[in-house]
């Protein structure tokens, strides 16, 4: 199962001017491009995907054991956003307060806007590579920089089987000018970053209706994500229907964790008023259902053979 980061990397450090000059710019990621940049990408297995199935959908995961079910399940891809972790983890909101690596995945988040030169987001890929996630995504901060992290990004990945996402919260922040805000950025960010060796996908974070979607799909380059938070702003669509409106990956960031969150409610209040669960076994998961989803079993017999092969 691949494992798309939602990263927002890089500490604090050089940061590049907002009235930096286009050419500047230009000039800046040429210069710190390898001579030896590759002018056609790899497909990545989130390209392959998406070749396969036309849209993909991918839930959220939090923890070893929410990845271990959502691949038992069957899905092709994962999605950790920095909220499930900051939830998860901490217990705390999502201030930009993780800078953690776990032993099965590495994690670097830092502010919401991003800050930190280019050499940080090539340190951060190349870490979240070594580690074997399929991709992330970098948020645009103001988008001339953002244009010099995504080539520096790119530049990093090289020829890697990781996947870039360039998102904007532009739509958030703005309710009268944001979705053009959001879908100018994303355009900039295309245009100079080299398209050919930029992002491999545009994300607009929040759009308010379907009427918004259709429009990010119209005037937005490469693959295009879209996210369904329950209780949020975006309308609820199925992987279909967002496929008609020029949508590639689907993503529930937040579902794992809404609903493990009501569970443990649910099973606590219980609990706290009656002593026991005992007359609610049905609501819980089983010992059983924890070995498939570990897959002990056949961990076990693959050992029991391995000893009955070498003996």
């Amino acid at each position: 199962m691949a494992t798309i980061m939602a990263v927002i990397p890089m500490p604090l450090g050089y940061n590049v001017k907002s009235n930096t000059s286009s050419a500047t710019l230009r000039s800046n990621i040429s210069r710190n491009r390898k001579s030896a940049y590759p002018t056609v990408r790899m497909k990545t297995r989130i390209h392959r995907l998406v070749e396969d199935h036309g849209i993909v959908l991918i839930p959220g995961c939090y923890d070893a054991l929410s990845a271990a079910i959502v691949q038992k399940l069957g899905f092709h891809a994962g999605f950790i956003s920095g909220y499930a972790l900051s939830a998860t983890l901490l217990g705390k909101p999502d201030f930009g307060l993780i800078t953690r690596r776990l032993n099965w995945f590495s994690y670097f988040f830092a502010s919401e806007t991003g800050g930190g030169s280019a050499l940080n987001v090539q340190r951060t890929i190349k870490e979240l590579i070594a580690a074997g996630a399929a991709g992330c995504c970098i948020e645009i901060i103001p988008a001339e920089e953002h244009a010099v992290k995504i080539a520096s990004a790119r530049d990093a990945i090289g020829d890697s089987d990781f996947f870039l996402m360039a998102r904007t919260d532009a739509r958030v922040t703005s309710g009268k000018k944001g979705l053009s805000d959001a879908i100018a950025r994303l355009i900039f960010t295309w245009r100079y970053s080299f398209c050919n060796v930029g992002a491999d996908v545009s994300f607009v974070e929040a759009p308010r209706d379907d009427k918004e979607l259709e429009e990010i799909g119209r005037k937005t380059k490469g693959y295009r994500v879209c996210d369904m938070y329950e209780g949020g702003v975006t309308p609820l669509h199925t992987p279909e229907e967002v496929k008609a409106m020029g949508f590639h990956l689907i993503v529930h960031p937040l579902s794992t964790v809404y609903a493990s969150a009501r569970a443990l409610l649910d099973v606590l209040k219980i609990l706290k008023e009656n002593g026991t669960t005992r007359n609610h076994l049905h609501k819980m998961a089983t010992f059983e259902d924890s070995i498939s989803w570990l897959e002990l079993e056949t961990r076990y017999l693959n050992l029991k053979n391995d000893i009955e092969t070498k003996s």
